[in-house]
């Protein structure tokens, strides 16, 4: 491997421009190549970002010699065969999130990339965000108090027709796995595995999930609702209710910041001045958008032969597999093999 951690980009849709423009400002790391299944499109791509290959196919992507990783950028039906492909040509793999439709498909992903002794790690970038690290470590501290009840969503109007990838269950539209691994993931990290889950949603006339909301049991009692929608604009407001007070995020899918707000005098090491905001900041700088801070996690654990990263390990990405497998059958959804 080369000083810089050389990457290449599998797809050219809008979350590929998105992390092509955070990795640019990732320390050493640059993308060396990208393909698409029109060669036309490789091309534009690796024009607006400076990219010095570009391949008119995904095998022409991962047989590229001059790449370490390959960021998997296509819609979550196709993941499972474009990871395939990178390993058995000796790739690491990010792939974008949900890793694949279902749970089984998941662990044939992870078993691959064991067999080929290759890094993988889910593209979940707010488990790598400054602000969510931070404040999932202190709140396990306690310094804030206990934690009863999480609420999170995330939701947008799409525009878009109906042959989109967002309403197609060919290529696994669903509110849930497009917008709703972001509340599930945020109450797992805050609150642990989920005990018990339930989920109500309604449908599509192509019997995707359009809108979903979830309840949730946590270890210790803690309780969680969390919503997703294609078809309304949510706050994207996350908020923790302990019994010392509330931490907000206005925007927990992109934050700042979070704050917590406390209620009562502190019970501990510090003194707690109700209604005295508490700033909630990451010790390091959010990079971009945050996917920066995700592609300088895989550089990390490259650079120090790690084969999953402990910010988003396999596991993880298992169990909220699991979960979304469980609320889909519980809201009637299911996709084709």
């Amino acid at each position: 491997m080369s000083d810089d951690i050389r990457w290449g980009i599998l797809a050219t849709g809008k979350i590929a421009h998105s992390f092509a423009r955070d990795l640019a400002l990732v320390p050493g790391a640059r993308v060396t190549a990208v393909g698409s299944r029109r060669l036309e499109s490789a091309q534009a791509f690796a024009q607006q970002y400076g990219v010095a290959a570009a391949h008119g196919s995904y095998e022409e992507l991962v047989n590229d010699p001059d790449v370490d990783v390959v960021y998997i950028a296509t819609p979550h039906a196709l993941h499972l065969e474009n990871a395939r492909i990178a390993f058995e040509a000796g790739k690491h793999v990010l792939c974008e999130k949900p890793l694949t439709l279902r749970t089984s498909d998941a662990e044939e992903m992870v078993r691959l990339a064991r067999q080929h002794d290759r890094f993988l790690m889910e593209a979940m970038w707010m488990a790598c965000h400054p602000v969510i690290r931070e404040l999932k470590d202190r709140l396990a501290t306690g310094e804030f108090g206990t934690p009863r009840h999480v609420h999170a969503e995330l939701g947008f109007r799409v525009d878009a027709g109906p042959d989109d990838r967002m309403f197609d269950p060919a290529l696994g539209a669903s509110a849930l796995l497009d917008m709703g691994i972001y509340p599930l993931t945020f109450a797992h990290l805050m609150l642990g595995p989920a005990e018990s889950l339930t989920s109500v949603a309604d449908l599509s006339d192509r019997g995707i999930d359009q809108d979903i909301a979830i309840a949730a049991r946590y270890p210790g009692g803690a309780l969680a609702t969390m919503t997703a929608s294609l078809t309304a604009y949510s706050s994207r407001k996350a908020e923790i209710a302990t019994h010392l007070g509330r931490i907000d995020l206005g925007d927990f899918h992109h934050p700042p910041k979070a704050v917590f707000v406390p209620q009562v005098p502190g019970e501990g090491s510090w003194e707690l001045v109700p209604g005295e905001p508490v700033e909630i900041l990451g010790r390091e700088p959010v990079i971009g958008q945050g996917y920066g801070n995700e592609a300088a996690e895989v550089g990390r654990c490259l650079r120090a032969g790690l084969r999953e990263s402990p910010l988003v390990p396999h596991d993880q990405t298992l169990t909220l597999m699991r979960q979304m497998d469980e609320l889909r059958e519980q809201a009637g959804v299911t996709f084709q093999d």
